[in-house]
């Protein structure tokens, strides 16, 4: 999976076929023409309202991909001074952490460097992850993979 360019309309295909989803529903659900459907499974983006209806009727999370993109690919925060004062302002929006990664995420970043794509020195300047958690990843998982290779 690439997460830094998200075609949208692709994966709502992708998982439609997965699901062997009748574009009759779909279109029933979507209260729309076959032509609309394929008009938006060509689109790179779609609005957020269109794009939750596909996640409920295909029992897909599609925002999380957005929220891995900007796990990944957000710029690090800096410490300047405006930063820390919008920071510190009260929000009635709700607040969520950056670095959470999911086990997708943690796959792929592994993935590149298993692949040599990346190092891990790499990684860590380019994802912003910190050093020890990396490195906690790789002896959670190599060892996972090793048990799962000698139950096997």
């Amino acid at each position: 999976m690439n997460f830094k360019n998200i075609h949208i309309g692709s994966l709502i295909n992708q998982r439609i076929i997965e699901t062997n989803t009748d574009l009759t529903r779909i279109c029933n659900f979507m209260n729309t023409t076959e032509n609309e459907i394929e008009k938006m499974l060509i689109s790179e983006s779609i609005d957020s309202g269109t794009l939750l209806k596909w996640s409920k009727l295909l029992e897909y999370d599609f925002f999380r991909i957005y929220s891995q993109h900007l796990i990944l690919y957000s710029p690090p925060t800096s410490s300047g001074s405006d930063l820390i004062k919008k920071r510190t302002l009260k929000s009635h929006l709700p607040s969520f952490r950056k670095n959470i990664y999911t086990k997708e995420i943690i796959d792929f970043i592994l993935e590149q460097i298993n692949s040599g794509e990346y190092t891990k020195s790499e990684v860590i300047e380019k994802y912003g992850i910190p050093k020890t958690t990396l490195y906690k990843w790789f002896n959670k998982y190599e060892n996972q993979k090793t048990k799962d290779d000698l139950s096997k």
